[in-house]
């Protein structure tokens, strides 16, 4: 496979439209992004009032700060700019919430 994507393109007579963020595995690392952005989207809802504020998930109770690089901060950011549409913005901490429990959930508990 070429290195340079754009010579890639270019050779199949292709265009590239848009990037896909890098989640490991190509197109199941892909699919698996989509499925965390899925379930995060479809949890998220507004508080009550006549001021809602961010669409939060219910069932989170703690809010705890989270260390980490700057690096991881910039990319949560990047995804969750991607993962956001017009109707409903997900935070880069939403998002970084959401891995995680994902993360998570798909260990054993032993």
């Amino acid at each position: 496979m070429a290195r340079n994507i754009q010579t890639l393109a270019e050779r199949l007579g292709a265009k590239i439209v848009a990037e896909v963020p890098e989640t490991g595995g190509g197109a199941f690392g892909a699919a698996r992004l989509g499925r965390i952005v899925g379930a995060l989207q479809s949890r998220l809802i507004p508080s009550d009032g006549i001021r809602p504020g961010r669409p939060t998930d219910p069932g989170w109770v703690r809010h705890p700060k989270i260390p980490m690089s700057v690096t991881t901060e910039e990319r949560l950011i990047r995804l969750a700019k991607k993962a956001s549409t017009k109707d409903r913005k997900v935070s880069p901490m939403q998002l970084a919430a959401q891995i995680l429990e994902e993360a998570i959930h798909s260990l054993p508990d032993a």
